[in-house]
């Protein structure tokens, strides 16, 4: 998982206390509790919730808007692990799409805040951001999706041996591969027209407590029973996860993942939940 670099001038000082607060929720938790002490000195347990953006029609979706399992990933085409765990996502949308169990919602993270120092992670992740806007303001929801596997596919991912990731010049060349007017495309992104609605996203993702790419909710259409909850508990000890990393909310409603974890775990978390039915 690429993290983002904090910018003070961006992010408002009470989003990181309060994901300072959520860290130390946690914590307290997963912490055993003293026997010895009175009652009423021991730590009281803090919520474990998610502040994340409903889902609207709005949102980028592939498959059952109403499906009883909804993956909202927040991603940065620019990121190496996005583009390692894209291919999970098809698969995982490839076997329970079509049945119309799990739909996958794409929101924008790109990680080209500047730090402290004014270093930039993805100096590009922002501009390609707007592109996926403007490929679903031009050619609609079908052509989103197919402009993001065609982008993620073609990309290199930003690393020492491809600093700069993907020649910008490519975008409108990927937008006419998958039937998106170019002319138009062109005139969207030059004109900067998605750039509130990438900035909007970013910051959706930054109050549900976001700070690296890819992350993952998913959200469940009726509260998780005791299965799902053993199996994030086996599942954090076999893949060695920190616990902080992948979790339940209190609720049992939404499943906090992240980074690009095995497919073969996400798999098993679905079918995990479908046996509950």
């Amino acid at each position: 998982m690429e993290t983002k670099q904090t910018n003070v001038l961006t992010i408002p000082a009470a989003i990181v206390i309060a994901a300072a607060i959520v860290a130390i929720a946690i914590i307290y938790v997963k912490s055993p509790v003293s026997t010895v002490a009175p009652v009423a000195e021991q730590p009281a347990a803090q919520a474990i919730t998610v502040n994340l953006s409903p889902i609207i029609a709005t949102d980028h979706i592939l498959g059952n808007p109403n499906a009883p399992i909804r993956v909202v990933e927040y991603s940065d085409p620019s990121c190496p692990y996005c583009k390692t765990f894209n291919p999970t996502m098809e698969d995982v949308i490839a076997k329970y799409g079509p049945t119309g169990d799990v739909a996958w919602v794409y929101r924008n993270f790109p990680l080209d805040k500047p730090d402290a120092n004014g270093n930039i992670l993805h100096k590009n992740a922002n501009h390609e951001s707007q592109a996926l806007e403007c490929a679903a303001s031009v050619g609609g929801n079908e052509k989103f999706w197919a402009f993001e596997k065609k982008l993620y596919e073609t990309t290199p991912s930003v690393t020492g041996a491809t600093p700069n990731g993907l020649d910008q010049t490519q975008l409108p060349i990927i937008a006419k591969a998958v039937g998106i007017d170019e002319k138009k495309f062109n005139e969207c992104l030059s004109s900067g027209q998605s750039r509130d609605a990438v900035e909007k996203q970013y910051l959706g993702g930054v109050n549900a407590g976001v700070s690296g790419t890819p992350a993952s909710f998913f959200v469940l259409s009726k509260p998780a029973g005791k299965a799902v909850t053993d199996y994030i508990d086996n599942a954090i000890v076999t893949y060695r996860i920190p616990a902080q990393l992948f979790f339940i909310t209190d609720d049992k409603k939404t499943i906090s993942m992240n980074g690009a974890m095995p497919k073969e775990m996400i798999l098993g978390l679905i079918a995990t939940i479908q046996g509950e039915k």
